[in-house]
């Protein structure tokens, strides 16, 4: 008895130049590097054509998407719409290793 394979169709990643990069790095082939404005549009365009199954963008682009557009997002199955944190967002939460270890071992690890 043959295993089916499911088919999965085409992917698309919006985003700032250092999260599309890496995807294009990973093999992924449309990958369109936009913010603002501009990159809120061709998540409603290919929304809109059903071109695509799979579409990634950060979250910087979906609070840039209009109230009726990211509804659209949030609920569509197709295309699938996965908001991903940018590496910036990423940075600005990230705790530092010293106050981490302050944080949970109450202690100063740069104290002399």
């Amino acid at each position: 008895m043959e295993a089916k394979v499911a088919k999965f169709g085409r992917i698309a990643v919006i985003g700032e130049r250092e999260t599309s990069l890496g995807f294009k790095l990973a093999g992924i082939k449309d990958v369109f590097i936009a913010e603002g404005k501009e990159a809120s549009a061709m998540v409603t365009k290919f929304i809109n054509s059903k071109e695509y199954d799979l579409i990634i963008t950060s979250y910087n682009v979906k609070s840039a998407l209009s109230p009726a557009a990211r509804h659209a997002a949030e609920t569509a199955s197709k295309p699938l719409i996965i908001f991903i944190p940018s590496e910036k967002e990423l940075e600005d939460k990230s705790e530092s290793v010293e106050a981490l270890a302050k944080r949970v071992l109450g202690v100063d690890i740069y104290k002399k």
